[in-house]
């Protein structure tokens, strides 16, 4: 589009029946403008296609509106969507509001903070969005002392007897709740004998989804808090180790149903079900149940926990919004507002559709 015709940000305000500053709001602090208001500027802004003139908008904010995120390897290319599908949305998000999204890489977490550095000296990066978070994440406490806005998709994870974590901004997906409505699915399946497989100890998200195994368990009344022990195993993420430690459980503890930590879990666990399914003279296959709803779940039929990452990316934005112009919370007890714990959504499939086999509990 020529600049004769480029919609400008008088023509977003008439449109959207909202005053200049309205539609600069919407833009650069979304936390000013009333959400009806902001829905309608930025179906505006998205209808025009109108964009900020970029050099003129850096010399006048004296901000680059760019934001850094580590790009980081996909393990098996089942799970590694998860990631991929939230950076959509968070790009969408930054689009619309004339942000740009910078990908970088790094082997760990004091790469990544050598090139926050390097992001913040020669392109001056405004801000940054970080993933994976975990107790004592040093990413965190880097850009805290050095008072660089960020936001982070996870939470701040406390670590035992350890100092408090960082204080910061997050956007989550309550894990735990979505392993406690898989559980819930399968017992009223008929399901009693449910095992879970999921990560090594010490994975923050991942002792999170096996925590909600736990309490959703106990609540049902199946089985006594130290008979769980040998219905759980944990594992490496990989469908190889899905299938190896579902082999176990079945030969140990005679599950009739798995949940487990992701669709890659979930699916190696489904291919030994459906092996140990044949191998019996009824037929019978064994409940699983994943995390994450990636489109291999929704192609083969795996029940699965969806998470809400179109809303995560639009939350975690906003937050970094406010994190840039300085609208963070001046006290510990100030945080409810920018720590959002969203919740997932159980999705039903063919995997576990039938009911518990009739047996002994």
């Amino acid at each position: 589009m020529n600049d004769v015709h480029r919609p400008t940000l008088e023509t977003v305000a008439a449109r959207a029946a909202v005053s200049r500053q309205t539609v600069s709001n919407a833009l650069n602090a979304p936390h000013l403008v009333r959400p009806e208001t902001l829905a309608r500027v930025l179906a505006v802004v998205g209808e025009l296609e109108y964009r900020p003139h970029g050099a003129a908008r850096q010399l006048r904010t004296n901000r680059s509106h760019v934001i850094g995120l580590r790009l980081e390897p996909t393990v098996d290319g089942i799970s590694g969507a998860l990631l991929d599908r939230f950076l959509h949305a968070l790009t969408e998000q930054a689009q619309q509001r004339g942000y740009r999204v910078m990908l970088f890489t790094a082997a760990d977490d004091d790469a990544e903070i050598a090139q926050y550095g390097e992001l913040l000296d020669v392109l001056q990066v405004d801000a940054f969005v970080l993933t994976s978070t975990h107790h004592d994440d040093p990413r965190t406490q880097w850009l805290s002392t050095h008072g660089v806005p960020f936001v982070t998709f996870g939470r701040a994870w406390a670590s035992g007897d350890a100092a408090p974590p960082v204080q910061h901004a997050w956007v989550d997906v309550d894990g735990a709740a979505g392993t406690q409505a898989a559980v819930e699915h399968l017992v009223e399946r008929g399901h009693r004998r449910i095992a879970f497989i999921g990560w090594p100890d010490g994975s923050d998200s991942g002792d999170d989804r096996r925590a909600g195994w736990h309490r959703a368990m106990i609540a049902a009344d199946v089985a006594a808090p130290r008979s769980l022990d040998g219905l759980c195993a944990r594992v490496v993420d990989g469908v190889g180790s899905g299938s190896a430690a579902a082999e176990e459980l079945l030969a140990s503890a005679e599950p009739t149903a798995f949940v487990c930590a992701s669709d890659s879990l979930a699916l190696g666990a489904l291919v030994t079900a459906r092996a140990h399914g044949r191998a019996t003279p009824s037929g019978e296959v064994t409940a699983v149940v994943g995390f994450d709803d990636t489109p291999v779940a929704r192609a083969i039929g795996l029940t699965s926990v969806a998470q809400p990452l179109i809303d995560a990316a639009e939350r975690a934005f906003g937050l970094l919004l406010s994190e840039v112009h300085g609208n963070r919370p001046r006290s510990a007890g100030g945080w409810a507002g920018h720590q959002v714990l969203l919740q997932p959504e159980l999705v039903p499939r063919e995997s576990s559709a039938r009911p518990a086999p009739r047996g002994p509990d």
